[in-house]
């Protein structure tokens, strides 16, 4: 049975948000080698499988849009050289048919609760001088029509990465965000749906691939920082 968050650890410990499944499973994986590890993420049962895989990780299931269960499950963290926000949503539509909760749902998931979870987080951070990747998106950079809340909290996120990159410097704390483009994932075959398409796995990055950009970025060399990850399918 793998130990508790807060029990003593010859090894680095990694907390990885939206660890059940896709780019956070994979991230998971590539770590584990290297890291205890807190996987994070709401089906249980897909954490508790994973979990089994990988000595030296606990499932850490939390909702984390509940500041009040995030304050809880965080309380036993004092040290933690590595977050990773791999957890988000994506939600389509247009302007003229995305309705407010949409918008507050989207920014709750993908923006609030990356910004409350790495507040309660950041003592703990500071006190390894330890890394955060945020799992961003290319739509990070760019906003297609159809495409505007989930955007516009994409950006919301690069934006929040570059704050607190700046704010958390001299506490060697480094934040690095990852911008992949469209990833053979869950999540990827409902957007191809919803844009009416055929999925084909093949056109996609892996989610392997996205997973070792966040190995690189956690693994650099003191004296750097890779500020911005941009990862595209080698076909185009």
């Amino acid at each position: 049975m793998s130990e508790p968050a807060d029990a003593p650890s010859a090894r680095p410990l990694a907390l990885v948000t939206g660890a059940s499944r896709g780019i956070g499973a994979a991230v998971a994986r590539a770590l584990a080698s290297r890291y205890d590890l807190l996987l994070g993420g709401r089906d249980a049962d897909a954490l508790e499988r994973l979990a089994a895989e990988l000595p030296g990780a606990r499932p850490w299931p939390v909702e984390l849009t509940d500041p009040a269960a995030l304050a809880v499950a965080t309380a036993g963290v004092d040290r933690l050289d590595v977050l990773v926000h791999s957890a988000g949503v994506g939600l389509l539509g247009t302007v003229a048919e995305t309705d407010a909760e949409t918008w507050r749902r989207q920014f709750d998931i993908n923006v609030i609760a990356v910004a409350e979870l790495t507040r309660l987080l950041l003592p703990a951070l500071r006190a390894a001088r330890g890394d955060v990747v945020l799992i961003n998106s290319g739509a990070g950079f760019t906003a297609r029509p159809g495409w505007a809340s989930y955007a516009a909290s994409k950006f919301a996120l690069r934006a929040f990465a570059d704050a607190l990159r700046a704010e958390e410097a001299d506490n060697g704390v480094r934040v690095t965000s990852v911008h992949p483009g469209r990833v053979d994932t869950e999540m990827q075959r409902g957007v191809v749906a919803h844009e009416g398409g055929e999925y084909d796995p093949g056109r996609y990055l892996r989610p392997e691939s996205v997973a070792g950009a966040v190995l690189l970025a956690v693994t650099a060399p003191d004296d750097a920082v890779l500020t911005e990850v941009v990862l595209r399918p080698a076909g185009g």
